[in-house]
């Protein structure tokens, strides 16, 4: 049966070729009965062909990548454009696409078929999500950003936007589509190594009404989300937003978000680090990352500076009492020699 099922689905979208390529491989641009673009993740080039039409060399929606001898049909692109791995998630997209309506439940689904590539989760899972998700400015992200009083996006590339990021609260609940905002996870070389999703609402007026709308992927210990290169100064906190907040007064201070206490504590610091700012929450896992942090960097002769909210933490600060405020209170916490390097008004 599921055989069949993705036949019959594969066969369909062939006969959309077209419009399946300009949905999910957007990257790309006709050129007589072919769809070009770099591969089937969407990146921009010409060495992926997808037939858009039958003809004596196949039928329509089968593809090949000149570069990789990779080869499939449109399911497969469905399946690396979303970053799915179960034929379920695939086939349920495909329908949706096709405006199928949901078949009736089978007892059992075999696994299909599985593109070369990753387990769910994976460092190459995560890099694949984040190349399919759009840039941050004009996005869903932006607007959610925007009403967490994070408005200056200037030279944020760690952050995307996927505007039909799946979300499976647990393995037997079906799969859900909400826009997310995708952060890329690096190491010091900035290679990357995981990936984290914020699932949003669907006016992005704030997060996604799910259990666990936060989720990271991929190999997280000791890296982070990046805003700016580390060289002798680098502020660290948990999460996103809370970090983001004091980047708002603070633009070219290079900073990271662990998206844990755990892992805040776990950072790895770049050879040439001599001051850290531990951007800390007012919890008690946040007071406990804080004083791993601070014994760590100093045992390695780093100097470690807490920086401290008003409020439960800095995007409380910034979203209670505004920007002015809270440059007031960096001010009061900063380094002398980087007030004059990085502190904004």
């Amino acid at each position: 049966m599921a055989r069949r099922q993705a036949s019959e689905l594969a066969n369909r979208l062939g006969r959309e070729a077209e419009a399946v390529c300009r949905e999910y491989l957007s990257a790309g641009r006709r050129a007589g009965n072919y769809w070009l673009v770099g591969d089937v993740r969407n990146t921009p080039g010409r060495s992926l062909y997808v037939r858009l039409k039958d003809s004596a060399k196949g039928p329509a929606g089968k593809w090949i990548d000149s570069a990789t001898a990779e080869h499939g049909d449109l399911l497969d692109v469905i399946r690396e454009a979303l970053g799915l791995v179960d034929f379920k998630d695939v086939a349920e997209e495909a329908r949706r696409f096709l405006s199928i309506p949901h078949p009736e439940p089978e007892k059992t689904i075999l696994p299909l078929y599985r593109m070369p590539g990753t387990a769910p989760g994976s460092p190459e899972a995560s890099r694949r999500l984040f190349a399919m998700s759009k840039p941050l400015p004009g996005s869903l992200a932006a607007l959610y950003l925007g009403g967490r009083a994070i408005t200056s996006l200037e030279g944020i590339t760690a952050l995307r936007c996927h505007s039909r990021c799946y979300f499976r609260p647990d393995e037997h609940s079906p799969t859900e589509i909400w826009p997310a905002m995708v952060a890329s996870v690096t190491d010091l070389d900035g290679r990357q190594t995981g990936a984290h999703r914020t699932w949003l609402a669907r006016d992005g007026s704030g997060k996604a009404p799910v259990e666990t709308p936060r989720r990271a992927m991929g190999d997280l210990l000791g890296h982070g989300v990046r805003f700016g290169a580390a060289g002798d100064v680098l502020a660290a906190g948990e999460g996103i937003e809370t970090v983001l907040s004091p980047r708002q007064v603070l633009p070219h201070m290079p900073m990271l978000a662990a998206l844990s206490a755990a892992h805040l504590a776990a950072i790895l610091f770049p050879a040439t680090l001599r001051r850290l700012y531990v951007v800390r929450d007012r919890d008690p896992a946040g007071d406990g990352a804080r004083d791993s942090l601070v014994a760590r960097a100093a045992s390695l002769g780093i100097e470690a500076i807490s920086l401290t909210p008003v409020e439960g933490d800095f995007n409380d600060d910034l979203r209670l009492h505004g920007a002015d405020a809270l440059r007031a209170v960096l001010k009061d916490q900063l380094h002398p020699d980087d007030l004059r390097r990085f502190l904004m008004g």
